[in-house]
C-alpha cells in the first residue's frame, strides 16, 4: 500500500485467495489483487550479497510498483530536471519533469526502452514524501496503462508504441500530498478512481481508444486507496474505498452496495476470495480502523445499525484493526495487517478474530503491502529488511532478509523471481 505522506480464489476461504495468471504479475499487488503467487518456487533469504540476480538503476522518483508481462518488467518514474539557476525556495512545481515508463529484460534487468508521456511543470503539488510516479501501471498484455495522476493516462503497446493518451482535470488534492490511486482493469475496460478535494470521480476508459465508456460523480473527498477488481460467486464488482466502501457494476457504473466505514483515512486496498471481501481504513481523530468482511451478494447500504457489528452484507466488523498504509493480505484462512509502527496483526479470516498482534523486533515503518508464499508471510520494511513469519496461530520471526535500500513501494513476483523497488534500484530476487 502506498505511503499517504509518500506519494501510496479459492472458493472458500481456507486457500490463499484466487490464483496468479502465470507468470505475470499484471497490476499492483498482482493480477487478483492479492500478493500472493500462483507458481514458482520463489526465495526464502536474500542479501545484498545473495539470490540478487541483477539490479537496475531507474532515473528520477517513483512508488509504482514493477509489473511483469511475459519476459518483460515495467516502471513509471518522474524525473526532476533541475536547472543551474538557484533552487532555493522553489518547489517541484516550479521544475519541469518527465514521467517516463521503461521497460526491462525480466531476466538481465537490461533496458529494452524508455519513453517519456509527458514533460512540462507538475500542475499541482505534492507531499516532499510523496512523488509524481506513484501509480502502478497495470498491462493486459496488449498495451501497458500508466497514470501519472493529472498528467494524464497512457496507453503503450508491449514494444513501447503509443497507441492512445487521455487527458483528466487537474484538481486538487487534500493537503496538496498528491496522488496515488493505481488503475485496474477487467475485460476491455480500464478503471480509475480519483478522488479529491473538488468533485470526486470513478471513470472507465475503453482499452483500445482511452474513450471515456461510463463516468460516476462520487460523494467522497481525497483519497489515496486503490480500486479492485472482485470476481466473487455471484457476479464481478468494481470496489473503491473511501469514506464509503462501494461496489459498481464494471459495465455500467451502477452502484450496488455501499458500506459507511465510520470515519477514518482510507489509503489501503481490499483483498478477497470468492466468497468474501476484507476491506478497512486507518484509525483517524474522527473514527474509523475497522476491519469489515463482507459477502458476496450483498445489496444496497450494508452499514451495520449503531451498536451492532454485522448486517445482511457484513459478516463481522474487527475493530482497532491496526490497517494503515500496507493493504492486508489475506492467506491461508488469516488476514494479516503490517503497521506503520513496525506491529503485525493476525486475524482469523472466518472469524475475524485476532489470532495475535505482535511487534516485530528490529523492524521500522511498514508501507509496501505483505505478500505469501510457501506457507509464509512477508513484510518488507522501510529500511529494506524483509520479515519473514510462519503462518499459524502463533507469532514466529523465521528469517530477516536484509537490502541496503529504502522501499516504500510493493512486491511483484513471477516465475520464481521477486522485483523490489527502492530508491535507488530495482531489484530482481532469485534462488
Amino acid at each position: 500500500m502506498k505511503h499517504i505522506t509518500i506519494w501510496i480464489l479459492v472458493f472458500t476461504v481456507g486457500c490463499a485467495g484466487l490464483s496468479e495468471d502465470t507468470g505475470n504479475w499484471s497490476q499492483f499487488r498482482g493480477s487478483q489483487s492479492n500478493q500472493v503467487p500462483a507458481d514458482g518456487q520463489y526465495p526464502i533469504e536474500w542479501a545484498d550479497d545473495k539470490n540478487v540476480q541483477w539490479k537496475v538503476k531507474i532515473p528520477g522518483q517513483g512508488w509504482a510498483a514493477p509489473i511483469v508481462w511475459g519476459d518483460k518488467v515495467f516502471i513509471a518514474t518522474a524525473v526532476k530536471e533541475e536547472s543551474v539557476e538557484k533552487t532555493k525556495g522553489k518547489k517541484d512545481i516550479d521544475f519541469v519533469h518527465r514521467f517516463e515508463l521503461y521497460c526491462l529484460e525480466k531476466s538481465t534487468g537490461k533496458q529494452l526502452w524508455m519513453r517519456v508521456a509527458f514533460e512540462g511543470k507538475p500542475p499541482i503539488p505534492r507531499h516532499p514524501g510523496n512523488t509524481y510516479a506513484t501509480e502502478t501501471p497495470v498491462t493486459d498484455g496488449k498495451g501497458v496503462y500508466v497514470h501519472f495522476g493529472v498528467m494524464g493516462v497512457y496507453c503503450y503497446d508491449l514494444d513501447g508504441n503509443r497507441v492512445w493518451k487521455k487527458n483528466l482535470e487537474v484538481y486538487r488534492m487534500g493537503n496538496d500530498w498528491g496522488t496515488s490511486s493505481s488503475p485496474v482493469l477487467h475485460e476491455d475496460l480500464l478503471f480509475l478512481q480519483v478522488d479529491n478535494e473538488e468533485e470526486s470521480f470513478l471513470v472507465a476508459l475503453d482499452t483500445q481508444t482511452g474513450d471515456q465508456r461510463w463516468r460516476v460523480v462520487r460523494d467522497e473527498s481525497t483519497n489515496w486507496s486503490s480500486p479492485i477488481i472482485w470476481k466473487n460467486t455471484l457476479r464481478t464488482e468494481l470496489i473503491t474505498g473511501g469514506k464509503k466502501v462501494r461496489a459498481y457494476d464494471p459495465q455500467t457504473g451502477a452502484l450496488l452496495w455501499e458500506l459507511d466505514m465510520g470515519g477514518g483515512r482510507s489509503c489501503t486496498s481490499p483483498v478477497a476470495d470468492e466468497q468474501h471481501l476484507y476491506v478497512g481504513n486507518e484509525k483517524r481523530g474522527d473514527g474509523g480502523g475497522f476491519l469489515f468482511a463482507v459477502k458476496a451478494g450483498a445489496e444496497g447500504d450494508i452499514t451495520p445499525k449503531e451498536g451492532e457489528s454485522t448486517s445482511d452484507g457484513v459478516v463481522w466488523r474487527q475493530p482497532n484493526s491496526g490497517l494503515s498504509m500496507a493493504s492486508p493480505l489475506l492467506y491461508q484462512d488469516a488476514i494479516y495487517i503490517f503497521e506503520r509502527n513496525a506491529k503485525v496483526n493476525c486475524y482469523d479470516a472466518v472469524t475475524g478474530e485476532p489470532k495475535y498482534k505482535a511487534r516485530i523486533k528490529g523492524a521500522t515503518k511498514f508501507w509496501s503491502s505483505p505478500w505469501g508464499y510457501d506457507d509464509k508471510v512477508f513484510g518488507l520494511d522501510e529500511t529494506g529488511t524483509a520479515h519473514v513469519l510462519s503462518i499459524g496461530n502463533e507469532f514466529e520471526v523465521l528469517a530477516q532478509n536484509r537490502i541496503d535500500d529504502v522501499f516504500w513501494a510493493s512486491v511483484a513476483a513471477s516465475d520464481g523471481s521477486l522485483f523490489l523497488r527502492g530508491v535507488n534500484y530495482v531489484y530482481c530476487i532469485r534462488q
